[in-house]
């Protein structure tokens, strides 16, 4: 079905990029990708495949996102950040007005399909700014004409993700905070003294998000559906850490998982960006909030509908440890 066809992606030299791109073209897609840095993308991708086209360019800068459409036949839309950074890297802008432009391009240049990479907890009503961009950007889609598919991921993991190699750094001493591993918990109970428990988090592995992908594009079953998209096993956050410190390569196996309380650690990061100091911390206030819930989901429709099978967390991410 997809041989000779084009596919352009958004954001391809990212982690769900790369990714992304190596699969599209083992099931011979021709793929256009949209890279900002020619030279990183040198590094992230097969730029030596056939079939595989850079654009090099910026998807705001009013001329990247039709260079990067024209003449395709379906679009892929993965640009997106966690947390706002120097240079405009803002959730308005990387998720709200890039989602307009390449809709807008993509419905110009009459693409048949589309598909978008959202979250779980996307929520134009939302109370983070993350969660509201990725909601607003899912009307955006919905509203564009296109033949969508819209995938809300919880946290994707795999060893060359910027998560598991922060975790890496936490496990094995080399990065703040050095002597123990955190994560952010809610109270259950204002006591005193209050009581907290520890979230709930179902990753899914960076490859399987990769075939969904693959498979959304193939499936015409697919158009105007929402699919959740997270691993066959759910965790707590210390389950999931103290898994990595007992798989990872020279971690320190003394050390112990500790919550920081999300709502005290999201008020000192709020206070922070009010002194001026928005990026002295390594977490904002939206992080803080949205590590202190839940991040699972019901996978069944996108197992059913599209015949993909989400890996557990553990036995996953032990094959990879050993490498990174």
């Amino acid at each position: 079905m997809s041989e000779h066809r084009t596919v352009a992606v958004t954001g391809a030299s990212g982690f769900v990029g790369r990714h992304a791109v190596r699969e599209l073209l083992r099931r011979g897609w021709r793929v256009r990708a949209l890279v900002r840095d020619a030279d990183k993308a040198a590094r992230a991708l097969p730029t030596d495949a056939d079939g595989l086209e850079l654009v090099v360019g910026d998807v705001l800068d009013g001329r990247a996102p039709s260079r990067l459409v024209s003449g395709t036949d379906a679009c892929v839309h993965l640009i997106g950040i966690i947390r706002e950074a120097p240079g405009g890297q803002t959730f308005r802008r990387m998720h709200i007005h890039a989602t307009e432009a390449i809709t807008e391009a993509a419905k110009h240049a009459g693409v048949e399909r589309f598909v978008h990479m959202s979250a779980i907890g996307a929520d134009p009503d939302e109370r983070t700014p993350y969660w509201r961009s990725k909601g607003t950007a899912e009307q955006i889609v919905r509203r564009s004409g296109l033949a969508w598919t819209i995938l809300r991921a919880s946290m994707i993991h795999g060893p060359d993700g910027e998560f598991m190699q922060q975790v890496k750094g936490w496990v094995t001493g080399r990065t703040l905070p050095f002597l123990f591993m955190p994560y952010f918990n809610r109270v259950v109970s204002p006591g005193p003294p209050p009581e907290f428990e520890a979230p709930v988090v179902q990753p899914v592995h960076v490859e399987d998000v990769a075939k969904v992908l693959g498979e959304c594009l193939e499936s015409r079953q697919a158009v105007g559906e929402v699919y959740a998209l997270a691993g066959s096993e759910r965790l707590t956050w210390p389950e999931l850490l103290e898994c990595a410190r007992d798989s990872i390569p020279n971690a320190k196996h003394k050390l112990k998982a500790i919550g920081i309380p999300g709502e005290f650690a999201a008020l000192k990061a709020k206070g922070w960006a009010m002194l001026g100091l928005k990026y002295a911390m390594p977490f904002d206030e939206g992080m803080a909030i949205m590590g202190q819930t839940d991040s699972t989901a019901r996978t069944g429709k996108a197992e059913d509908q599209l015949g993909v099978r989400f890996r557990p967390f553990r036995s996953s991410m032990r094959e990879y440890a050993s490498a990174m």
